[in-house]
């Protein structure tokens, strides 16, 4: 097993998972339903690697996407470790990623698989690893508040007792991955500098969808 603890052993090039509107964030956890061949294949072989990685990265664009094209990608996307493995009678594999780091997309390597792999660079992110904790003045009671509202407005369900007792960094980065906001949102709470960053990102977008709901009525 690899140790992820050091920048310098992460490796120069992994593969890629393009999917919009997903979100993998450091020190989070993903899980992931495999069923495509070509992304069967994928798992398979990072199953055989030391590293067990995977770059989760968001398509620029849907509607012109070019599979040739080495300019569909956002620039950041997030690297997940494979720490769970279930292959399905039917054929599809049930794998849940752990975050690793952040990477910046450099282009597309050569390779005679089906699926993509990336030449990244991770030196941009070389304080993923290190836990973050919020300022002293953050609004926790005020925040869940928000939160609250917007879950009644998009249906969404949660364990609120265990919200509440959530550390600073799993609260924000869990909300961030399961919120349902639109591509570019996402995108922008994975490039967030900070956790403070990020929590202010969040806040802006429940308050936005709260307010249209108001003003407009329901948005689903």
């Amino acid at each position: 097993m690899t140790s992820h603890s050091k920048i310098s052993q992460f490796p120069n090039s992994i593969p890629l998972f393009p999917l919009s509107g997903v979100l993998l964030l450091p020190k989070s956890r993903l899980p992931l339903n495999i069923f495509e061949p070509k992304y069967l294949d994928m798992v398979e072989d990072v199953l055989t690697t030391q590293h067990r990685l995977i770059g989760m990265i968001q398509p620029t664009s849907n509607d012109n996407y070019n599979k040739d094209s080495s300019n569909n990608f956002n620039s950041v996307g997030c690297a997940g470790r494979i720490i769970s493995f279930t292959e399905t009678e039917d054929s599809r594999y049930l794998i849940t990623l752990s975050g690793i780091s952040r990477f910046d997309y450099i282009k597309k390597v050569n390779s005679l698989k089906s699926y993509i792999n990336a030449e990244v660079d991770w030196n941009n992110f070389r304080n993923d690893s290190i836990t973050e904790n919020l300022q002293s003045n953050f609004d926790k009671d005020k925040f869940l508040l928000i939160i609250k509202e917007y879950f009644k407005l998009t249906n969404l369900q949660t364990d609120w007792e265990s919200l509440k007792k959530a550390d600073d960094e799993l609260l924000i980065n869990s909300l961030s991955i399961l919120c349902p906001f639109e591509n570019d949102e996402k995108q922008a709470l994975l490039e967030a500098k900070t956790i403070d960053d990020r929590v202010k990102i969040l806040t802006t977008l429940m308050e936005m969808n709260i307010k249209a709901e108001t003003m407009f009525g329901p948005l689903q």
